[in-house]
């Protein structure tokens, strides 16, 4: 028995800011936007359009046609993006297959953040595997760059922030129609950084209220001042690890991966990690033309791959990610398309 993926869709909005306006509205030098960040433009929703329902939707339709599924015949609908979507204390994944017509399907919510869809997968696969389900659909999306202070300096490390959706087809033996074989997946939690990145107000510790949107606190930031000190130390490591783990587990190594769809990172910190990973200028995308669209980025980079011809009939593919929390995340696909 083996699990597939049958059908991939993306969706970006059709509003683009430059690494240019970013480092307008920032007061950050343009090429350190451009270069070290990383972010040549980036797609971002209008205020009253694209919400995070709209945009899975969008990206299952496609997943779904590719996969040549009719959403009636899906068994669950899992949501694993941003938790900042169309309203709070709300089920996504419900409207989303509601509006796609998967009656039959039962709809839930995964969430771990930017390193979301390497668990995500991780967690349909067992359900597939055990025979809970027979057919999945993983919806994400994101619109956090709504969240970010560009007068916060602090909070730079999210001037990259994107919006964007992802979606996959996930079947239990799906023969010719399987594009990938999802392997193995492995993950790691570092809950010290737990408290670093928040949004100020919005939650039961400081619900919102006048006064907390005079002061601005409605928006993602740093709490703390040794982060970055923190991250440097450990980030590396337990991303490489999480890798080594993925791929082991899947009867695989370093050298046996061809292409890696990696979370959006400063330039330097991504060529450093494929470069530990053993991959060449064609074994990655570097995603300065979307920036860091949450658990999104790792269907973008693939998709750029697949367009490229990066990504071919036997590819390892490695989907690697981490998020805030802080949690780093991987799982190895077997291409063959």
């Amino acid at each position: 028995m083996t699990v597939c993926l049958t059908g991939l869709g993306t969706y970006v909005p059709d509003r683009v800011v430059t690494g240019e306006a970013v480092a307008a509205e920032s007061g950050i030098p343009v090429d350190v936007v451009t270069e070290k960040m990383g972010v040549r433009e980036k797609h971002v929703c209008p205020p009253d359009d694209d919400h995070a329902t709209d945009m899975c939707v969008a990206a299952a339709e496609e997943a779904l046609a590719d996969a040549d599924v009719d959403p009636g015949s899906l068994d669950l609908v899992l949501y694993h993006g941003s938790e900042y979507k169309d309203y709070v204390v709300w089920s996504a994944a419900a409207n989303v297959a509601d509006r796609l017509g998967a009656e039959h399907a039962y709809a839930t919510e995964s969430y771990t953040l930017c390193a979301g869809a390497p668990v995500a997968l991780r967690q349909v696969r067992a359900q597939l595997e055990t025979g809970d389900v027979d057919s999945a659909l993983l919806v994400a999306a994101s619109r956090e760059e709504d969240l970010v202070d560009y007068g916060d300096e602090d909070a730079s490390f999210m001037f990259n922030f994107g919006s964007g959706a992802s979606a996959y087809v996930l079947e239990r033996n799906a023969g010719d129609r399987a594009r990938a074989t999802v392997r193995e997946s492995a993950a790691v939690t570092d809950g010290s950084f737990a408290a670093d990145v928040v949004m100020p107000a919005g939650g039961s510790r400081n619900p919102p209220s006048e006064r907390t949107i005079g002061e601005g606190l409605h928006a993602l930031t740093v709490t703390s001042d040794d982060m970055k000190d923190r991250m440097a130390d450990v980030s590396g490591p337990n991303f490489l690890s999480v890798a080594d783990d993925a791929l082991e587990r899947s009867g695989l190594a370093r050298e046996d991966l061809d292409f890696a769809a990696v979370t959006h990172m400063k330039r330097s910190f991504h060529e450093w990690l494929v470069g530990e990973l053993g991959l060449g200028d064609d074994g990655h995308h570097y995603l300065d033309e979307y920036g860091h669209v949450q658990s999104v980025d790792q269907a973008l980079a693939l998709r750029e791959g697949l367009a490229a011809g990066t990504v071919a009939d036997g590819d390892v593919v490695l989907f690697l990610a981490a998020g805030t929390g802080y949690t780093w995340s991987a799982t190895v696909l077997e291409w063959r398309d």
